[in-house]
Order: structure tokens, then sequence, then C-alpha cells
């Protein structure tokens, strides 16, 4: 099927009220916000009748009993971490860094930190001595707090990030740093008076995941949450209002992503928090068995997957309602395109209408799809969100025809002339950067789409990512995902291989579903016969789909695919990697 015929896929039946939505919403945004205030200190102060001991954080273990950690629990924890520190020396405006994965005390240190006036700068738990060393002598933060998972990786680069002044060692990672968490809590048992910040002061510092180049630290504002929740409640079919989501339901909420980056961070806890609503924190390694039995047993009715996992889902449980009590009510995803074969996975076997969602760490949460209020297109991005003023634009800035590939653009100023709160303060001591990313009042984000008639997304891929071949302007993306529909493909990436004649061909690199991994290790004697086989009918397979150019000349078969602790494929290595390997054939 081409891809015209796949965009003139009637969208699945449903009211559009997308045009009312985005005409007659308007944003309020106070001169004084903090996201502490309101994602914590309002619930656990009498927000709402039995507000404080409404549970906030679920902490699931495998195989034992969840630990429930209430609104009253998280705010008297995270007052007395502000005064910890606050003695250790934090000022208002210091950057601290939160070095942990999903776990009550990571949500106690946003807490605190926001609260006292300083910056959360949120650091993976999965990152190296070098990625840390980078960001934390980059950003001068002055304190780190860590656990088990990150004490060490930090105590090995200290000496070297001369503006670590306090590493403060929580759960197992006690007596390794200068001061232990638990101890130090225990000390400070009482109230906290919480800083008066302005909605445009720095509340958070977040580095990019570095997809396609260095990373760069992107200066988030509190107002930065505010822009983010009309995505958020679309995008989740409306949560936190409807009658199956409102306070004392049994809305719950889970996601995988880890709360450093922007994805777990703002497109999970803090908005779930922000409702009142419980979220649950799992500190393990992901995988299908492990999302299918953790949101059947938490009884979660709203998550966030980004496609990497839910096409690892699709592959490991075809149908996974036969053995699991799922509740789902909706579904984002983001990260990469959904692609028309995982949004019928979710539709059939989940049953659930995945709303896709575009953003990125500057400004996120800007275009995607609500399901429950205007219909959705099967592999489509989906539209600009309420409040949002979205459009692809050219080079010169200006907007492009209908079909046209552009660069995917947000304005300052929404549909009504007002500033858009979305936006992010700028680039941490990179100006010229902060500036570049701007045409006019249009901030790029670097990704190519294009819009159809009806105002639809569809997108291209990272401009980076795009390529010619033989002539002919291929994205990776649609090619991935016509992969993914085969049986013997768990993920894909496709990017150029260097050629004499043609400049580039495409190639795919392929990682094999499950099945197919035993059968080519059971044939291991004939692993090459095997090879060849299974590349030449992929090859069928995606010319039977796509157009003839856009079929992989040559398939590479590896374990796994390079990838940012965002989740997100880094074509770029693979990319170098052929470079490489071409300027090594010609140099022979």
């Amino acid at each position: 099927m081409k891809r015209s015929q796949d965009r003139d896929m009637a969208a699945v039946r449903q009211p559009d009220h997308y045009a009312a939505l985005h005409s007659s919403f308007r944003w309020q945004v106070d001169d004084y916000f903090n996201i502490a205030d309101v994602c914590c200190r309002r619930w656990a102060t009498g927000g709402a009748k039995g507000a404080p001991k409404r549970v906030a954080i679920r902490a699931h273990q495998t195989g034992a009993a969840t630990t429930f950690y209430t609104y009253g629990q998280l705010q008297q924890a995270a007052d007395a971490l502000s005064h910890v520190l606050v003695q250790l020396g934090v000022q208002r405006g210091d950057r601290v860094a939160i070095v942990m994965p999903q776990r009550f005390e990571t949500a106690v240190a946003y807490m605190a930190v926001f609260q006292m006036g300083a910056v959360a700068m949120p650091l993976s738990m999965l990152f190296g001595p070098e990625a840390l060393e980078y960001r934390l002598q980059d950003s001068d933060a002055v304190l780190a707090i860590c656990d088990e998972n990150s004490i060490t990786s930090v105590n090995t680069i200290r000496s070297r990030c001369p503006a670590l002044r306090t590493v403060v060692a929580a759960g197992a990672a006690a007596g390794q740093g200068d001061i232990d968490y638990e101890p130090a809590l225990a000390a400070q048992q009482r109230a906290f008076t919480a800083v008066k910040t302005k909605a445009d002061d720095a509340a958070i510092l977040i580095y990019t995941s570095g997809t396609t180049g260095p990373p760069k630290g992107a200066l988030l504002a509190h107002r930065a949450l505010i822009g983010n929740l009309p995505g958020f409640v679309c995008s989740q079919n409306w949560f936190g209002f409807d009658g199956k989501t409102n306070a004392g339901s049994e809305a719950v909420f889970w996601s995988p992503a880890d709360w450093a980056w922007t994805g777990g961070l703002m497109d999970a806890l803090l908005p779930t928090l922000y409702f009142g609503r419980p979220i649950v924190a799992f500190n393990g390694r992901f995988s299908p068995e492990l999302a299918f039995t953790l949101m059947a047993q938490q009884g979660v009715t709203h998550t966030f997957l980004f496609p990497t996992a839910l096409k690892a889902m699709m592959k490991a449980y075809p149908h996974p309602r036969r053995q699991f009590k799922l509740k789902l009510q909706a579904m984002m995803s983001a990260g990469e395109a959904v692609g028309d074969a995982v949004f019928a996975y979710c539709r059939d076997e989940l049953g659930v209408l995945v709303n896709e969602m575009f953003g990125q760490t500057e400004i996120n949460y800007v275009v995607g799809n609500c399901s429950a209020l205007w219909p959705a297109k099967p592999g489509s991005m989906g539209k600009g969100y309420p409040g949002h003023r979205v459009a692809v634009i050219d080079d010169d800035g200006n907007e492009c025809p209908v079909g046209v590939p552009g660069d995917v653009s947000v304005n300052r100023y929404d549909v009504h002339g007002d500033p858009d709160p979305i936006f992010f303060l700028g680039y941490w001591k990179k100006e010229a950067a902060t500036q570049a990313k701007f045409s006019g009042d249009w901030c790029r984000t670097g990704d190519l789409a294009t819009r159809d008639e009806d105002g639809y997304l569809w997108y291209e891929g990272r401009a980076d990512d795009v390529f010619k071949a033989a002539g002919y302007r291929i994205g990776p993306g649609e090619i991935e995902n016509c992969l993914v529909k085969h049986p013997a493909v768990a993920n894909a990436a496709v990017v150029p291989k260097p050629d004499r004649e043609r400049g580039a061909v495409v190639k795919a690199f392929i990682v094999l579903a499950p099945d197919f991994v035993a059968a080519r290790a059971y044939q291991a004697g004939a692993e090459g016969q095997f090879d060849r086989k299974l590349t030449a009918e992929l090859q069928a397979h995606v010319k039977g789909l796509l157009a003839p150019y856009e079929y992989p000349k040559e398939i590479e078969f590896i374990d796994a695919l390079p990838m940012t602790t965002t989740g997100k494929v880094q074509r770029r290595v693979l990319r170098l990697q052929e470079e490489e390997r071409f300027r090594a054939l010609a140099s022979s």
C-alpha cells in the first residue's frame, strides 16, 4: 500500500471538536507560579477533600508488595530536604543535579528544589562517567543527589567538576557521599516556607538527548508546566476532567520513561501530580512482560509508551488481553513515529487508540492527537494542540503548501496573539545556538513533516536523517515502519550507505524478533543462507508496500540499535559508521 493510499484511509470515526477547542482556548499564566506548589503543596495542605492522604507515588516492586506514598508524605519529605539543601549552601538559582531513577526520593528531590527557587537538573542513571562529567561541568551544578545506581559514576568524575561541592547519597548509596539522605531529612522534620517564584523564573535545566549532535542544556521556566498541560490532557483523552478521572477515581498513570528526561518528567510525573493522581514508580529493567504485568497489577488507566517499547510488546504478546487484565483508557506515544502497524496493534489488541504526540525538550507537547475529541489518522503525528500555533515552514520561514515537506515550527504567540508559555528560556551558555533556533517568531524543531489538507502533520524524520539516494528523497521513518510490519523484525533503522555511482543507497539495520533470533541460532552452520533468504524476503516486502526506490539495497542484522537514553534511535551513529566503512574501503 502506497503512502497516498495510507493517507486516504478513513480516519477512525469520532466527533471532531478540534476547531472549537483550538479557537476558544486561552492561556492563563499568573505572574507568580511554582511547580512544587501546584504539584504537591496544594494537595498536601487540603486542596481537595482528603487530598493530603491521597496516594501520590506507588512504588512498584517485582515480586513484592507495592509501597504507597501520599501527597502529605511527599510534602513533608520535600520540606525536610529543602531545609537540608539550604544548610548545605544551595541558593536560589543554583543547579542541583538529580541522578536517580523512578523512586519516591526522586519526586521528593524535584519538589524540594522547585519550592526553594533552585534549578533542578535531571540526569539519567544510565549516563556513564563521561556523559555525567560533561553535564555537571557545563551546568556548574553545586550539589548532586544520587542513589546506588549513580553514586559510583558521580564519585569517579567528581574531582573534575570543581563547582560540585556536595553529594547527597540516597537509598543503598548511604555512606558513599558527603551526607546521607535519610538521617539528614529525619533531623529536619519541620515545614519549609516556599520561595515566591515568578512564572518566568528558571526551574529546570534539562539536556537534549544528543540525537544529532552534542547535548545542549535547555533552561525551562516554571510556566513550562502550564504550556504542557493542554497536550497532556488531550493525549490522555481529557485526563483530569472527565467522569472517569475525577478526584478519588481509579485513574492511575505509569510510563517507563525515565523521570530524568522530558518525556518522563514533563509528560508523566509532573502533570500527573498536578492533577493530584497517583503515578507508578518502577526502578528496574523494561521488558514486555514487565510492562503488561505492572499495568495489570497496578490497574494502570493512562500511560505513555514510546514506539520502541510498543514494537517489542507487539512482537512478544500479539494478543495481550488473553493473558492480562488491562484497564487502559488512554495511551500517548512519542519519541519516534508510531506508524500504522503499531497504531493498529494498540487499537485492536490493547483496546485504545494511541495518541501520537510530538515535542522536544525546548518546546514540549506541541503537536498530537486526542482520539476522544477529534478523529485519529493512523500514522499521523496529529495537529497543534490547543494553545500552540504550529506550522510547517521552509528555509525562508514561509509556510509550506499542503504535501510539501518543511520544518515543524511553533510560534511564540498563539492564535489570539498571546505568548505561548511552552517556550524554553534558552540554551545554557549558548546564546548563538538559542538565536539559531528561531526564524523570527517561529521556533524550528529540526524535524521534517508534511501537512495534509485537513491540517494533520505527517512525520518525515529529523532534517539530519533525511537523505537522497539515486536522486530520490528518502525519509527513514516510512521504511522502518514498513519493515516492522514483517513478523521477523522487532526494530529497524534506515540510513544512507555511501555509493560511488548513486551517491548513496538505502541500508537497513534490523533487530530480529525473538522467534527469528532462535531460528537463526538454530541454523548457525547455515547462517549466511538464512540471512540471504530473509534479506530477499524483507526487500520484497518493502517493494510490495512502498515505492520501488525505497526498498533497502542492503540489510544488516544486529543485536541492538544504538539508542539515546530517551529511547530514540541514533541513526547518526549508524550513518557515521557507514561513512567510516566507505572511507576505509576506498583507501584500501
